[in-house]
């Protein structure tokens, strides 16, 4: 009987042993390292590995371990919480406690965990860690401050160590973690097809169909790293070379809006961009609020995107809604500032002279947005909707945004002598105009 006791816990052991199921690209390197790069497609198994690993980091009793997500939501959702996270993946005698509201994992024997989102790099200051987990690192906002800030925490013990769990693009810091192969970063790669008895068979072919012999299809499911599009109008070191943490105050500030026409689950998303103009003359891009959104919910959206931001107005495109664009902004909240704006000329036309506002150096990203940089990055001059097998929304959302601070009508200054003798209101549009009004009461604004 006990050997049989001892037979069967042996074997649940093997099982919930990730050596003995890992493929050998999951599986830590040997050797003296400081960063392991896990680079894999979508459903790769990525996520697996980097949860099983910390597992590993947990056994000694005097691990602390960061985690850090894009988002919070990531890190509970996917990290701690996911069908491959820690949770998941830790055998029930050694799963750890976790308390959402300190944002902690604790292991029976000691060993800690605390979680971190990446649109929060200073909070990353003051702790100290033995090792660390970062996911998706080509999607966090704040790249640079989030990891500069976890590097100089990782200083517990002889040899603390990162690994990193991403999909590719070719993002600033990421090429540079690259560039150190073979130094103190050691780099494992795997497509979504090395994991494919994992997967399932509706899934994989339905993104062969999709993605396969793709440009996207190269970068999301075989992790390669892509370089600019051959031709494309926008490059990534010109928003590279003139990205930002913060924007100076801005004079205006606008929601772009590129609204869905459907709602249906193969619609387009809806394009949510906000953006300031500063003192400077330069526009800076706030946020990408972008997603599939059925009309209340890209409505909501836009107006406490309009609130937050102190913003002056909404601009959207009417040429599908019509009317119906403007009235579900109004069933919302009837009294925000919105502009309908008609697309007279095609996608390219208007992207142009955006994107040479970039190549002046004169647009700036106040921090980064993966999504939204993947589009301009990949948008060319014979840009073919059917062949791409999507719509450009996030682009259209900021082309509006950034027409309307950077393209539009040059404000002339309010001539109040020239007024002396009128009576009555006076319209004045496009003008942030707080200190005339206070000048000239008549004045009406909007």
């Amino acid at each position: 009987m006990q050997l049989r006791n001892l037979a069967h816990r042996l074997s649940a052991a093997l099982e919930q042993d990730w050596h003995t199921k890992a493929r050998p690209q999951q599986l830590p390197p040997v050797g003296s390292w400081g960063i392991w790069l896990q680079q894999g497609g979508r459903g790769s198994g990525k996520t697996w590995s980097g949860s099983h690993w910390v597992g590993e980091q947990a056994a000694s009793p005097t691990a602390r371990i960061a985690l850090v997500g894009a988002t919070a939501a990531d890190v509970r959702d996917t990290m701690i919480e996911g069908v491959s996270g820690i949770l998941t993946t830790s055998p029930e005698w050694n799963r750890p406690e976790y308390q959402p509201s300190r944002r902690l994992l604790q292991w029976p024997n000691g060993a800690q965990a605390l979680s971190f989102s990446a649109d929060e790099p200073e909070r990353l200051r003051g702790p100290n860690f033995s090792s660390a987990w970062c996911d998706e690192l080509c999607a966090w906002r704040y790249p640079q401050a989030a990891w500069d800030n976890l590097m100089l925490a990782l200083r517990i013990g002889k040899n603390p160590q990162c690994t990193v769990t991403t999909t590719p693009k070719p993002t600033k810091l990421l090429r540079e973690l690259i560039a150190r192969e073979g130094q103190d970063v050691v780099i494992s790669r795997c497509s979504t097809f090395d994991n494919a008895a994992n997967l399932a068979p509706t899934f994989l072919s339905a993104i062969v169909s999709r993605y396969e012999h793709t440009r996207l299809g190269r970068q999301e499911l075989y992790a390669e790293l892509l370089e600019d599009v051959p031709g494309a109008l926008w490059q990534r070191d010109w928003i590279e070379e003139t990205r930002v943490d913060c924007a100076p105050d801005p004079q205006r500030i606008v929601i772009g809006v590129d609204p869905a026409t459907s709602t249906s689950e193969g619609s387009d998303l809806t394009g949510i961009v906000v953006a300031a103009l500063g003192k400077d003359g330069h526009a800076y891009v706030l946020d990408d609020l972008s997603g599939k959104y059925q009309p209340h919910e890209w409505a909501a959206k836009a107006i406490a995107a309009y609130h937050q931001h102190n913003a002056d107005r909404i601009i959207a495109e009417v040429n599908q809604g019509g009317a119906m664009v403007e009235s579900t902004i109004r069933v919302i909240d009837p009294k925000v500032p919105f502009k309908g704006v008609h697309a007279s000329r095609g996608k390219v036309t208007r992207a142009e002279p955006v994107a040479a506002l970039y190549e002046q150096k004169r647009i700036h990203h106040v921090g980064s947005f993966s999504e939204l940089e993947d589009q301009l990055c990949s948008f060319t001059s014979d840009f073919d909707r059917s062949r791409a097998g999507y719509s450009p929304d996030r682009l259209d959302a900021l082309c509006w945004a950034l027409t309307e601070l950077m393209l539009g009508k040059t404000q002339r200054p309010i001539n109040f002598a020239a007024l002396a003798s009128h009576t009555g209101p006076i319209e004045i549009v496009g003008s942030r105009c707080d200190s005339a009004c206070a000048a000239w009461p008549p004045l009406w604004c909007r």
